[in-house]
């Protein structure tokens, strides 16, 4: 069984590195939960000061990226029972209206995809993010979302279908305009 770490001074060196390299993961996760990336930013940053106060309780042996997504996913949804007043915009129409659509035709594919995923209900939306964008195992996932790998596994497969319904994505012949450019190794697209 893994042990916890005595109580010290402070993280050691490869936590801290370990904590650096996942910043960029965290971020993608709270955007996806928020949709702000100003207020991602923020989530992540209280995220790693919550990991920073609380390494002690940081079991060695675990999966320190399972641990901060679980702190980050809980922070998130403790400040949205704090701010219930808020304007909630999940259908995205109040949204739409503040944004300045891109002019290319793959940022507009980027943007009605975001959208859609905005749409998904946040359970959905989150199990997808952590299996499809973040690379967790559904049991991963499953601990992170405090559920059943089953549920994890039926919320996934529900949102990739509400995603091809709400995009009107019926074969693989709907993705792109075609096959991507190819390079030879080392050399830009």
């Amino acid at each position: 069984m893994p042990k916890k770490k005595p109580p010290s001074d402070g993280p050691g060196p490869k936590l801290k590195e370990a904590l650096i390299a996942e910043l960029p993961s965290l971020r993608a996760f709270a955007i996806s939960l928020c949709g702000d990336p100003d207020r991602a930013d923020d989530l992540v940053q209280e995220t790693i000061m919550k990991a920073w106060a609380a390494f002690a309780s940081f079991t060695e042996g675990t999966s320190l990226r399972a641990w901060l997504f679980t702190i980050l996913r809980n922070t998130f949804f403790s400040h949205r029972r704090k701010h219930r007043r808020e304007v909630q915009d999940v259908d995205g129409i109040a949204a739409s209206h503040l944004v300045a659509q891109p002019g290319q035709l793959p940022h507009l594919d980027l943007a009605d995809f975001r959208t859609a995923l905005e749409r998904l209900p946040p359970d959905q939306r989150e199990a997808l993010i952590l299996i499809g964008a973040s690379g967790f195992s559904y049991e991963e996932a499953a601990e992170i979302c405090g559920c059943a790998v089953g549920t994890v596994k039926s919320r996934v497969s529900r949102a990739r279908d509400r995603l091809s319904e709400m995009l009107g994505i019926e074969s693989a012949d709907d993705f792109g305009a075609g096959p991507l450019p190819s390079s030879a190794p080392g050399e830009p697209l």
